[in-house]
């Protein structure tokens, strides 16, 4: 689903890298207690706010695939406003069909997330070929044990119940930082991240083993701390499918800076390389 792409943001904490094969064995992970406030805001404080820019384009295209080429360019901003954590994601794609038909498409991505995790605000526009294809706004609250409701006020009025032990995109983030510091490797969270209205999703990820950054010919931000492998695999909340709807990995490094990115749609997967990285300003909140 090529649209998925825009929930990106979502996921930029989850990790590829990892050796261990998705498929079954994740969706067969169960599900863990939520991680505790205080190792939670530990990892919290080692966030580096930052804008990053990566490369994107076809990584393979397996027998039959119906796309035949991805280039283009991704924004991605992670930014700290006192209460809360701000993203914003920009897409710049084109798609090009085995068939020869190509498609241009341009998605906008911006969320708030209170640092409690326990608010969201979301707003997603997508252009196909200049035109508007698709907008999606809203909010959602939730409740101490995750259960709530997300409200949205585009493409229509409408209102969904989350499950108990829903989570926030920042909150994934930063649960997924947080069992990889605490050497607890599999783990399984119900995602609301509202880049489309249907609802939460289920991701099951895996970390890898942490390695110490790479000294030669990198930015400073990329030299801070350990970094690990992650792989996600993202089932619909409703499936009983033990094969995910897609795939994400990534090297994630412990101030929250992906340095790759790659995501698996099963006939084909796309590439996204860091090509340029700026620290953003830390609230002092």
């Amino acid at each position: 689903m090529l649209d998925r792409l825009s929930a990106l943001p979502a996921t930029v904490g989850t990790v590829l890298a990892a050796t261990v094969t998705a498929g079954a064995l994740l969706a067969a992970t169960p599900v863990l207690a939520q991680p505790a406030a205080t190792s939670m805001a530990s990892v919290a404080a080692k966030i580096q706010p930052h804008r990053a820019i990566y490369a994107m384009s076809l990584g393979s295209a397996r027998n039959g695939a119906k796309v035949s080429d991805v280039r283009g360019r991704m924004m991605f901003e992670w930014a700290d406003a006192c209460d809360g954590w701000t993203t914003e994601q920009r897409f710049q794609l084109r798609f090009v069909y085995s068939e020869g038909d190509d498609m241009a498409m341009n998605t906008n991505y911006t969320t708030w997330e209170a640092k409690n995790g326990l608010r969201y605000r979301f707003n997603v526009r997508k252009l196909v070929n200049g035109e508007l294809d698709e907008e999606v706004r809203g909010e959602a609250n939730l409740q101490a044990d995750g259960a709530g409701t997300a409200q949205f006020t585009k493409p229509e009025p409408q209102e969904m119940e989350l499950p108990a032990g829903t989570m926030f995109p920042t909150a994934h983030t930063l649960a997924i930082l947080d069992h990889a510091e605490r050497n607890e490797p599999f783990f399984t969270r119900t995602i609301f991240d509202g880049s489309d209205a249907e609802g939460p999703t289920e991701v099951s990820t895996v970390t890898g083993k942490p390695g110490a950054p790479k000294e030669s010919g990198k930015d400073p931000l990329l030299k801070v701390g350990k970094s690990w492998p992650v792989r996600m695999a993202f089932f619909p909340l409703q499936s009983d499918s033990a094969q995910p709807e897609y795939e994400m990995s990534l090297r994630l490094l412990e101030n929250g800076i992906a340095e790759s990115m790659q995501i698996d749609y099963g006939d084909f997967t796309v590439n996204a390389v860091l090509e340029k990285i700026e620290a953003l300003p830390k609230s002092g909140c």
